[in-house]
């Protein structure tokens, strides 16, 4: 008889944490790792740039959270959260002002807690300026500790984005310059790895450091397995622990009419979770003691192998409108031999082997497959020989035994979350086809997801250019949270509106629109500053600066009101004034600010730093309506006439943003 004070149905939440991470408050139950949590966190904290490096699914982010987290004093250091570098969300972004996408997840994730129309305007220096260092108790400044995880993030091959990255890692750059104290570790996939190398002698000077994780041998997988079941009740005999690493190292290769086993070296995390977690649901609620005999009637590796495959495919098929039997035969033609040994497959720029790549990197999150860099080309595998077995069994897809049960359907919100990461990952179909399947799946009583999923499908159009189909999604969640009584949502919605009629050249609507936001969000100087923007898009600057000096008397230094204040003061001819502000905010990225202190340097007869700065947003404007504008009046006074007219056609024919009608009847003066 076991003890009520062990009794195993007594020992609270399971030991495993299966397929998810491990977070802060997993760390009672995180084994495996001390050795690489010490060492990290020594690393992180001597040296400006740590790189922490290893495969998918090897347990960097666990390891961060979980590990080395908890043994930063905080008596001696300032931990922010981890970082991320994808955002997603039903909070509508098209309220919010140009802003680098990488800084904005970024800020958002190590502060949370803090509105997005307060972050999306600040740059990482910014934002740490402004939230101050701590000291320790002798009042010397503490060093700060600040992760980015999943950095790869940064190098995926999203046309939308890659303008922001140089740009984001300058950030990085004058943020370490600016404080001494500022410690930056960043964990990034191995296969990415090159793409952080080049920018590692500005990230760390002379005080980098680079650390790779690896897969558990066969000690620390036993203490991965051991060790969590301290405090549940339960325990593994002799030998049971054992035979788990065993048989998890262990592999049957079936091929060319032939059957041999190997038993490899490492252990794969994932995987050891994914076995872990199956054998503690299938034990009796009164064992106490975890036999080998019970492993090896019970624990059947490959079974439980051969579940998490068939999970990962049966979602991947739906979410990526793919037949389950097709993409499972893919998976085995394109990355199993003949002989029964791990095939690998070239990765195209948009195809792997004939499948969509969007399908392999979502296998590839799912741990079924990973790639590699290969004499500079990447290349795709099974992420473990451990999963042939499963991936080449012919008894069909629910493997030995009777077929699993079927998994209930999804809610309207799970949906959405997996819409929201797709989108914050910069898959847009994906996300916009997730999200309808949350719209069909969202019930009549449910009018608050309702109304985030019209938010979200705001935000895909917003994101894709598609501005009148944004507009009419935001309008119909501003209509459901009206009727919810939430006007704060409200305000912050008809802020999205006013700005996208802005970007089509309907001021006075969307001055409106703006109005009738400020009204509900007060508070909100974001979108105060946007409404200033408005009113000077409709040929009222002065009006402009009023609304924007209500903004600066509350916050002085609010980035989004002085870059605004200094644009206005350059096109109203305030040289001085302009450069004043301007110069504030001058590490920022917008084209339009760059371009009207170029203006003012023109007017202030310094035309060698206005050129120079024209140039640059003639260069990298692309089709900024605003931006192209000052850089004609720029080169106008420089009297470059030539490169002027062209800038003014080129600024005519914008359309992200376009021009508004009283600057195209400022340019109308040039000709």
């Amino acid at each position: 008889m076991i003890s009520s004070a062990l009794a195993p149905s007594d020992a609270g939440p399971e030991p495993y944490v299966g397929l998810r991470s491990y977070t802060g408050d997993d760390r009672e139950r995180f084994f495996g790792r001390v050795r690489d949590a010490y060492e990290i966190s020594v690393l992180w904290q001597a040296n400006r740039l740590t790189v922490l490096y290893g495969p998918s699914g090897v347990g960097k982010t666990s390891v961060l959270q979980a590990g080395v987290l908890p043994l930063l004093d905080p008596a001696r250091v300032e931990a922010l959260p981890v970082g991320r570098l994808s955002h997603g969300s039903a909070f509508p972004l098209a309220a919010l002002p140009e802003r680098n996408p990488f800084t904005f997840a970024l800020l958002s994730s190590w502060a949370p807690e803090v509105a997005p129309t307060r972050l999306s305007g600040l740059t990482v220096g910014e934002f740490l300026r402004r939230r101050g260092g701590r000291v320790d108790r002798y009042g010397d400044p503490m060093p700060r500790l600040v992760a980015i995880d999943q950095a790869e993030e940064l190098f995926f091959d999203f046309p939308s984005r890659q303008g922001h990255r140089e740009p984001f890692i300058r950030e990085l750059v004058n943020a370490l310059d600016e404080d001494p104290e500022l410690r930056l570790l960043i964990s990034i996939r191995e296969d990415f790895l090159a793409g952080i190398l080049p920018h590692e002698r500005d990230l760390g000077r002379d005080a980098a450091a680079m650390v790779g994780l690896t897969s558990f041998d066969q000690e620390t997988a036993l203490e991965a397995i051991r060790g969590p079941l301290a405090g549940t009740g339960r325990s593994f005999a002799t030998g049971a622990a054992e035979k788990l690493v065993e048989d998890l190292r262990t592999i049957t290769l079936r091929g060319a009419g032939e059957t041999s086993t190997v038993v490899v070296d490492a252990v794969e995390p994932v995987q050891l979770q994914v076995v872990c977690s199956t054998l503690w649901k299938s034990l009796p609620e009164d064992m106490a003691v975890i036999t080998r005999e019970y492993v090896e009637r019970h624990a059947d590796v490959d079974r439980s192998l051969a579940g998490f495959y068939d999970q990962a495919i049966t979602e991947v098929a739906a979410d990526h409108d793919v037949p389950a039997g097709d993409l499972r035969a893919w998976v085995r033609a394109t990355f199993v031999t003949e002989l029964g040994t791990r095939g690998t497959a070239y990765q195209g720029q948009t195809r792997t082997a004939g499948m969509s790549n969007d399908v392999v990197r979502a296998l590839v999150d799912r741990h079924v497959l990973k790639t590699e860099m290969r004499s500079g080309s990447r290349w795709c595998e099974l992420q473990h020989d451990r999963l042939i077995p499963p991936v080449t069994r012919t008894e069909g897809p629910a493997g030995a035994g009777p077929a699993p049960a079927e998994a209930a359907p999804l809610t309207a919100t799970a949906y959405l979350r997996g819409a929201e990461q797709a989108l914050a990952d910069g898959r847009f179909a994906l996300a916009e086809r997730l999200a309808d399947k949350a719209k069909r799946a969202c019930g009549d009583d449910e009018p608050r997801v309702r109304a985030e999923i019209e938010s979200f499908l705001g935000n895909i159009a917003h994101e894709l250019g598609q501005w009148d189909t944004a507009e009419r999604h935001y309008r119909l969640a501003a209509r459901l949270y009206e009727m919810l009584r939430d006007p704060a949502a409200v305000g912050r919605l008809l802020a999205a509106v006013g700005r996208l009629l802005l970007h089509q050249g309907h001021g006075a609507e969307a001055i409106g629109e703006l109005r009738a936001a400020v009204q509900r969000v007060p508070g909100d100087l974001t979108v105060q500053t946007e409404l200033a923007r408005a009113v000077w898009a409709e040929g009222s600057p002065g009006a402009a600066l009023s609304i924007l000096s209500g903004v600066l008397a509350v916050d002085g230094s609010d980035p989004g009101a002085v870059m605004a204040r200094g644009q206005i003061l350059a096109d109203l001819g305030d040289a001085t004034g302009a450069l004043r502000d301007l110069d504030q905010v001058r590490r920022h990225a917008d084209p339009a600010a760059l371009a009207a202190r170029a203006l003012a340097l023109a007017a202030l007869g310094r035309p060698e730093e206005a050129a120079a700065e024209a140039g640059a947003v003639l260069a990298g404007a692309g089709e900024h309506g605003p931006a192209l504008h000052f850089a004609a009046r720029a080169l106008w006074l420089l009297d470059d006439r030539a490169a002027a007219e062209a800038a003014v056609r080129r600024a005519g024919a914008a359309t992200r943003p376009p021009l508004t009608p009283y600057q195209r009847e400022i340019l109308a003066l040039l000709r």
